[in-house]
């Protein structure tokens, strides 16, 4: 049941009130001035009608009109309450009237501004929206106006009225002018460019400004750039030849695409003869292939839609006179343009570097057929190269300016321009002296000998004040009487068309320059040899050897022995050998062979036979080691053909001693061949026992098979059974070298895969060394297999346990390599019966037979 209570007050008899508020309405009047009060009474009353709750709001503010939460908590529900209704409800009015009455009192408040504004927004009330934030903007302090600008944009931004827009952005910059890239881009949205591209260049022009989207300033100018030149009729207020102009040159990366805004700007704008020279002027100032290939495309996009329009134009209207000489112009403009690429190219390139001397050489080639221009490109190149900075070699352009005159019938002038060349100051002394050969051969191609040779000994020709060859400080024509570029060809021309005498100083003076080459020094003595001046072609090798040393000389010294031995023979053998000598003294091993044999065959031919075999000895100590083994095979060859085979034995222990042990392997086959050849078979045996312990069983197949041939031929049971324990010896000696014997059981092992545990497979658990062992157990046990079987083999043993008889049938069989030693056998040996052998006990273990079949 509901108790309504009216209130007793005489001045406000329209109260009235439930049970349930009476506590808070006892608080109320106890502690009227509380917000706190207030507030839980308000909340209290959340559920009750709203004009009962908005009348507890305005007793509430009576009391307290400064609060502003009350305020707040006021609005925000006067709010609410109309939130769903038409906005020409009168309700909305009297929110209003509310908010305003709220601004009296809480005008400092920029939250209820926000708030009171956006309810306006919604509303549609245009211009009452724009005066409220005019007064918010008068009644809030400067620092709170950032919290009001946002919204003001976006509510002016909403409506199309541009005016009242650029006006409020216009006041928003004065407080934030970093923000002007939003004006901009509102102002081409609403089409007013002319003002956004004077904005855009204010901006460019303040180098303090900084973009809020992260643009740098050439994105900031490229923008204004793209703007006043893509639209010339509505951007009036700029200059945009001078924007543009003073773009190119402060962004000198970027010339291409500069350069073709400001064509554009002029074609866009009907200036087609102004856009063409802007073309021209691009492409003849732009420095880089990048920029350059931007104009001339877009140069030659231009020229092309001017084609077409005229084409389409003529189409349309009917082809007149006027139109076809207007159109072959057109055509014929584009197709100098086309055809210019390619000099215009080089010209850029020549201006990244002018020095560049390969690209002027270029530039002439594409003047082929002109020779005006040829002409005046040789002399714009050679008064601009630099030799110092010249990239290439200078002196060629004027030696093609030469030629070039020289082709067409003008000596004069060919002379006069290489007569220029020798007065020019070279960085390279070589470019000068190939100066002075061509004027030598420019003369020699027409035939004036005489005066061919008097041009290079004015070259030669000691200057003034003389200079090292190398000494950087002094002029190139005070150095290039050390070149031999020159002294060469002069020597050349001497030898053809001067004197013996003449010849002969030119070559003197050239080792007195000590200029010379090793080529040079023989050239000058088989020019004096071809003149029967021997001694003196001795001489000139004498001098050039002094000049040079190891290696550049072994030439010299390969010419001379061989000259000297072809003239002289045996006649001089004491001065030959002195000569051999003193070449081989310092000689280094790499060249010591040829000198070594030389002196050996001079030996043989005219000396001693013994002095040779010395040579050879010296020669196999002298020689690169990888040479040893050649010089070993010479030296075995010829001691054999001189002394003979018997001879060669002290070499061939010599040889096993030096060389490597695949060589001495190779040497102690043949060494067993030859004892072998001579009967000696012991010997040979020994030999081979000697050159097993280099013979690893698993990779010297063929040596031991070799052997075995060998005992197969002329031993017996004992000695194939001692050659058999020589190779279970060998094999287990390599067995102990634990890394040798891994990598090579992994080479002739046919399943394995390249890991030591494949050795064992399923044994993973082992270690290395047990699986080495096993498998050096399984070697040794396919070692025992392979011994030859007794029944398979033709050899006919000696057994120690047969019959007297069959010993005696034996021993009376005729050996065809069995050497006669003569009748010196014992008296015991004498006394015995023709058909008995003496024989020598002793027990044998059966194991040593293997699997011999018994008999």
């Amino acid at each position: 049941m509901v108790v309504m209570a009216r209130l007793s007050r005489p001045e406000r008899p329209d109260l009235v009130f439930e049970e349930e508020d009476l506590p808070y309405e006892e608080e109320i009047m106890r502690n009227q001035f509380s917000v706190k009060c207030w507030l839980r009474y308000i909340e209290f009353k959340q559920g009750a009608p709203k004009p009962r709750l908005n009348q507890l709001y305005e007793r509430a503010l009576k009391l307290l009109p400064c609060s502003y939460k009350l305020w707040y908590r006021y609005l925000k529900a006067r709010r609410a309450q109309v939130k769903h209704r038409c906005v020409t409800d009168p309700a909305y009015e009297d929110v209003n009237n509310c908010h305003e009455r709220a601004f009296v009192f809480m005008h400092k408040m920029p939250r209820l501004w926000l708030d009171y504004c956006q309810f306006l927004m919604d509303q549609g009330r245009v211009t009452h929206t724009r005066r409220t934030f005019d007064r918010a903007l008068r009644a809030l302090p400067i620092t709170q106006h950032s919290r009001i600008w946002p919204l003001y944009l976006r509510f002016l931004r909403s409506h199309p009225l541009p005016e009242t827009a650029v006006r409020g952005y216009r006041r928003f910059l004065k407080l934030s002018p970093e923000s002007a890239e939003e004006y901009i881009e509102y102002l081409k949205s609403s089409d007013r460019l002319d003002e956004a591209a004077q904005r855009l260049a204010t901006v460019v022009n303040d180098e303090r400004f900084v973009s809020k989207a992260g643009k740098s300033n050439y994105q900031l100018w490229h923008e204004l750039c793209d703007l006043i030149s893509q639209n010339p009729d509505k951007v009036q207020s700029l200059n945009v030849d001078a924007i543009i102009r003073g773009g190119l040159t402060r962004f000198t990366d970027q010339l291409g695409k500069l350069w073709c805004s400001l064509a554009d700007y002029y074609i866009r704008s009907g200036h087609f003869e102004k856009a063409r020279d802007v073309y021209e002027e691009a492409i003849r100032t732009v420095m880089t292939v990048r920029d350059f290939t931007q104009v001339f495309d877009s140069y030659a996009q231009f020229e092309e839609s001017m084609i077409a329009a005229k084409m389409e134009t003529a189409s349309e209207l009917g082809r007149e006179e006027e139109d076809d000489v207007d159109l072959e112009l057109r055509l014929a403009r584009f197709e100098q343009l086309i055809g210019r690429r390619p000099l215009l190219l080089n010209s850029v390139l020549l201006r990244q570097n002018p020095h560049h001397v390969h690209e002027w050489h270029k530039r002439v080639a594409l003047h082929q057929g002109r020779p005006r221009e040829i002409i005046n490109t040789y002399t714009e190149a050679v008064q601009t190269v630099d030799p110092f900075k010249a990239t290439g070699k200078p002196h060629t352009l004027w030696v093609a300016f030469a030629k070039f005159y020289e082709d067409n019938g003008q000596l004069d002038d060919a002379r006069i321009i290489l007569e220029k060349a020798t007065k020019v100051s070279f960085k390279q002394v070589d470019d000068l002296a190939s100066v002075w050969c061509e004027c030598g051969e420019l003369e020699l191609r027409h035939e004036n000998y005489d005066q061919a040779l008097r041009l290079l000994r004015k070259a030669t020709a000691l200057p003034a004040r003389r200079a090292e060859y190398f000494d950087g400080s002094e002029p190139v024509q005070n150095r290039v009487y050390k070149s031999l570029k020159v002294w060469s060809m002069l020597a050349d021309l001497e030898e053809s068309l001067g004197t013996f005498q003449s010849t002969k100083a030119v070559y003197d003076r050239i080792l007195d320059l000590r200029i010379a080459t090793p080529q040079i020094v023989i050239n000058y003595a088989m020019f004096l040899e071809e003149h029967k001046y021997f001694e003196e072609s001795f001489k000139a090798y004498e001098r050039g050897i002094s000049l040079f040393k190891w290696p550049n000389v072994s030439d010299i010294w390969s010419t001379y022995l061989t000259k000297f031995i072809a003239r002289y023979g045996g006649r001089k053998l004491e001065r030959a050998r002195d000569l051999f000598e003193q070449a081989l003294d310092g000689c280094p091993p790499k060249y010591a062979k040829t000198l070594y044999l030389l002196y050996a065959q001079l030996e043989e031919e005219w000396g001693l036979a013994r002095h040779a075999m010395a040579v050879y000895e010296r020669a196999t100590r002298a020689v690169e080691p990888a040479q040893q083994y050649d010089m070993f095979n010479i030296y075995i060859k010829r001691a054999a053909e001189i002394y003979g085979v018997t001879h060669t034995r002290g070499i061939y222990q010599k040889a096993i001693e030096v060389l490597s042990d695949e060589h001495a392997r190779e040497m102690c086959l043949r060494f067993a061949d030859m004892e072998c050849r001579l009967g000696e078979i012991d010997r040979a045996r020994a030999i081979y026992s000697f050159c097993s312990q280099i013979c690893d069983p698993r990779t010297t197949g063929a040596f031991w098979q070799t052997w075995k041939d060998f005992e197969v031929r002329h031993g017996n049971e004992d000695t194939i059974r001692e050659m058999l324990r020589i190779r279970r010896s060998v094999q287990a000696t390599y067995n102990t070298q634990v890394n040798f014997m891994a990598s090579q059981m992994l080479k002739v092992s046919g399943s394995a895969t390249g890991t030591v545990s494949d050795l064992a497979p399923g044994q993973s658990g082992m270690d290395d060394m047990k699986l080495l062992e096993q498998r050096a157990e399984q070697l040794a046990a396919e070692a025992e297999r392979d011994q030859p079987s007794r029944a398979q083999s033709k050899i006919l043993f000696v057994r120690s346990d047969a019959s007297r008889e069959e010993l005696a049938e034996l021993a009376q069989q005729a050996n065809p390599e069995e050497i006669e030693l003569g009748e010196d056998e014992d008296e015991d040996e004498m006394d015995l019966e023709p058909n008995e052998v003496r024989l020598e006990q002793q027990s044998v273990p059966a194991a040593v037979f293997g699997s011999l079949k018994e008999d």
